[in-house]
């Protein structure tokens, strides 16, 4: 599938802060992300499923094949333009009957963006619902001004955070919905979250940040990939692609030629 961002969409975007674009990748594609995600929980048995954070990526040639994906791409140039590079991604997973919330929060509050020019992208990889979890946002919140997230422990949460909750009208909140394969796209000052996954369905998304090229991480030597276009002239740090290695690795269609 080709994803065609029009002017009206756009513009519905710059309203609300977050968009859907529904069967973005194909079922052959969501069964080996399935079987990634349970290939990283099997090889990570020290980590909750919800917490598969961006470390894990630099040595993975699916994970990287997934979000260097053309159909992703092609919307998050719709956004950011040409020259992309990937900041984060990450994999919250949440079992069936003990996944865990993500409380109300601001994306762009946690990153070392100058500016903060970024796209978020939500991948479903599995189908998510009311009931297993889905993604909440809060239409117009990306308005505000970013704020400093407070740590919260009262429950367990995946963030261990939450923006003041004087910022948070949960009446106006809304269910992103999503069988496998389609994806959201949120805004990095939106405020969202998600609740409990209590349902007997796992629930697993993940969450992909594409900035352009101009976009100067502040962290030192926090590395990104180039995903499309050209590095420009911000001194980012760049990795190379890992090589594939059957014995390292999950094998999936076309991993002989990754790299």
């Amino acid at each position: 599938m080709t994803v065609e961002v029009t002017s009206e969409l756009v513009g519905k975007y710059e309203r609300d802060g977050y968009l859907i674009f529904p069967d973005v990748l194909d079922a052959d594609l969501m069964k080996e992300a399935q079987e990634h995600v349970q290939w990283l929980i099997n090889k990570n048995p020290n980590l909750r499923p919800e917490q598969l954070h961006t470390n894990l990526i630099n040595n993975d040639p699916f994970w990287l094949r997934l979000v260097r994906d053309d159909r992703l791409l092609d919307i998050a140039q719709s956004f950011i333009g040409p020259d992309i590079a990937l900041f984060a991604s990450h994999y919250i997973c949440k079992p069936a009957f003990t996944g865990q919330p993500v409380l109300w929060h601001q994306d762009g509050s946690y990153w070392p963006l100058e500016p903060m020019k970024v796209i978020s992208l939500w991948l479903a990889v599995d189908d998510s619902t009311t009931e297993n979890g889905c993604l909440r946002v809060i239409p117009g919140t990306h308005q505000l001004q970013l704020q400093e997230m407070k740590g919260s422990f009262d429950v367990e949460n995946v963030l261990s955070s939450e923006i003041e909750k004087k910022f948070v009208d949960e009446s106006k909140a809304v269910d992103l919905v999503l069988k496998s394969g389609s994806v959201s796209i949120h805004h990095p000052n939106i405020i969202h979250g998600s609740k409990a996954n209590l349902s007997p369905h796992r629930r697993c998304g993940l969450t992909i940040r594409y900035i352009p090229t101009s976009t100067k991480v502040k962290k030192e030597n926090h590395p990104i990939f180039l995903m499309r276009g050209d590095k420009g002239d911000v001194s980012n740090t760049y990795l190379a692609f890992p090589k594939f290695d059957v014995f390292c690795h999950m094998s999936f269609q076309g991993c002989e030629n990754f790299g």
